[in-house]
């Protein structure tokens, strides 16, 4: 049973958000002659690799309007670090066939999930192109989370006369809880902590989503089994029970006095009885904020970069360099850029993005900085949109002299100072550092993390080069919580990822991009979530639906 010690909580597969998209249209065009057009809306999504758009569904035709407000909804799997690309075609229905190309376009729009539902109260309004010269009208694209199964659960336990497993002391017991799949098998789901040389332990209370649990459904069963902790890993089966959600939710009872069971001793003694009993001492349901629903309220994701022009890079024009400008194809620098920061500028309304470099001399007088605007303007080093960023740091390369040393402190102290202003959770920084390598001032960095923790901010770092990036695992807290002078962080803010590992063997800049992507952004939902909920900061209401004036509110058949 030495996997039981390989279970990874944070990183247990716990089902996606689901999101549902609703659509409205207005001022469509007409093509019918003598009555208005029939609109049908599809839905297609973007494969990563590929590229290709292949259709995932259909809403129903309404006769007869040029302003429809959809019944059939699109229910969506939602990931925060995904790029989930979105095309919504109309057409004008002109017979049963379910072929489109027998029914008249009425025009698409391109988006994707996180534009609608990082757009003011998760509602995206866009007008519709793809017919040259004509206006086509506009969509209206609302995100709703769906609320299946926001709670976590607060419980403990504790046992009675468990089995003595261990020769000269009693038995260290844990417990494992596992959830049933559909198919029969078990999931890990949760498991405690060990209480050293007892049989009658109590458990410390511990929280779950009841999705991990019982992913909503709460008859399914819950499998719990008690083992005896060896340091080696190979921990001694004591017995199993069996329960369910409903039945846990009882609380404190009767019901919920289990008979622990090894049924390998159960076949051999006919006097077993059991080894021993498992009681839950209490059971305490909460509602969990998510994510989406700080977005939803208002919140804005505030995204800073803040890229390495230190000399060992080497030198911009020689195709060596890892800021080489190659005018085919981009650096690992811009890809790394454009791949996290094409993500994050959705859950941004201003698209403005403040841009930093460090390591080099400025010109006119060769001062070495480490914290410089990329656009040249101390005072605004705002650039318009990615693209702007990706437009400063080309301008950048062409102006500075890359030198050194790579000091992190100032550019997170930066960020650091415009996150202090604000902690009411209106507003949330993420700081993006692009380096190639070893860090210089590794105790002024742990200083400004362990600062930095206790605001509203998250750090990645990705490692581009080939260069050894042993000091970044200790600033990433996955393993050990960073400390500095005795004070330890108060949440894990850090993301450190090596480039090289994402980069894809066929050359496809796409995929590897989208991976990389994917893996720094994955953790930051949990980081945001640790702050607010650290601070006891609830997220805004969601604005009201908006009503268009002089649209009746009734969905139109």
């Amino acid at each position: 049973m030495a996997s039981i010690g390989d279970f990874d909580p944070l990183h247990a597969n716990i089902p996606a958000t689901k999101v549902e998209i609703s659509v409205s249209c207005r001022n469509l065009l007409d093509r019918d002659t003598f009555s208005k057009s029939d609109p049908l809306c599809v839905l297609y999504l973007q494969g990563v690799g590929n590229k290709e758009w292949r259709e995932y569904g259909r809403t129903e035709a309404i006769d007869n309007t040029l302003n429809p407000d959809f019944v059939r909804k699109f229910l969506l799997d939602y990931f925060f670090e995904e790029r989930q690309n979105l095309r919504f075609d109309l057409y004008d229905v002109d017979s049963k066939s379910s072929n489109l190309s027998e029914h008249d376009f009425l025009g698409q729009v391109f988006s994707t999930l996180g534009e609608i539902v990082g757009s003011q109260g998760s509602r995206l309004e866009k007008p519709l192109v793809g017919i040259p010269g004509k206006k086509c009208g506009a969509i209206i694209l609302t995100a709703e989370e769906l609320n299946n199964c926001h709670e976590i659960v607060m419980m403990q336990f504790c046992a009675n006369k468990l089995d003595k497993k261990d020769f000269f002391g009693k038995s260290d017991p844990f417990l494992v809880f596992f959830r049933s799949n559909e198919d029969g098998t078990f999931t890990i789901c949760h498991k405690t902590e060990v209480v050293k040389n007892t049989l009658n332990p109590v458990w410390q209370a511990f929280t779950i989503p009841v999705r991990a649990l019982c992913n909503g459904d709460f008859d399914r069963t819950i499998k719990v089994e008690v083992y005896d902790w060896e340091r080696d890993g190979s921990h001694d089966f004591i017995g199993e029970f069996t329960t369910n959600y409903r039945e846990l939710s009882r609380g404190q009872s009767q019901f919920n006095v289990y008979e622990v069971l090894n049924p390998k001793k159960k076949a051999k003694k006919k006097k077993y009885i059991n080894s021993g009993t498992v009681t839950l001492l209490s059971f305490v349901v909460e509602t969990e904020s998510t994510f989406l629903d700080y977005i939803r309220g208002g919140t804005q994701i505030n995204f800073t970069v803040a890229i390495d022009f230190t000399a060992s890079n080497g030198h911009p024009a020689q195709p060596t360099s890892l800021h080489y400008m190659n005018p085919y194809q981009l650096n690992t620098y811009a890809m790394a850029l454009k791949a996290v920061g094409e993500i994050i500028q959705d859950y941004d309304s201003d698209k403005m993005f403040p841009a930093l470099g460090f390591g080099a001399k400025l010109p006119p007088d060769g001062r070495i900085s480490h914290e410089f605007a990329l656009n040249g303007n101390p005072h605004n080093p705002y650039c318009q949109g990615i693209e702007g960023v990706m437009e400063a740091y080309y301008q950048s390369l062409k102006s500075v002299q890359l030198y050194g040393p790579t000091n992190f402190a100032p550019v997170i102290n930066h960020v650091a100072r415009y996150a202090a202003s604000v902690k009411d959770g209106s507003q949330y920084f993420i700081l993006l550092i692009i380096t190639d390598g070893v860090i210089s001032d590794m105790a002024q960095t742990k200083e400004s993390i362990v600062n930095a923790a206790c605001l509203p901010m998250s750090i990645i770092i990705v490692g581009v080069g080939p260069a050894e990036f042993n000091a970044m695992e200790e600033l990433d807290g996955d393993e050990i919580r960073i400390s500095s002078r005795g004070r330890y962080a108060e949440r894990d803010i850090v993301q450190f990822v090596p480039f090289r590992d994402y980069v894809d063997r066929t050359g496809n800049h796409v995929l590897s991009m989208a991976r990389l992507a994917k893996d720094v952004l994955a953790e930051i939902p949990e980081q945001f979530l640790s702050y607010m909920k650290a601070r006891g900061i609830k997220p805004s209401p969601a604005p009201p639906p908006y009503t268009p004036p002089g649209y009746p509110l009734q969905t139109q058949l």
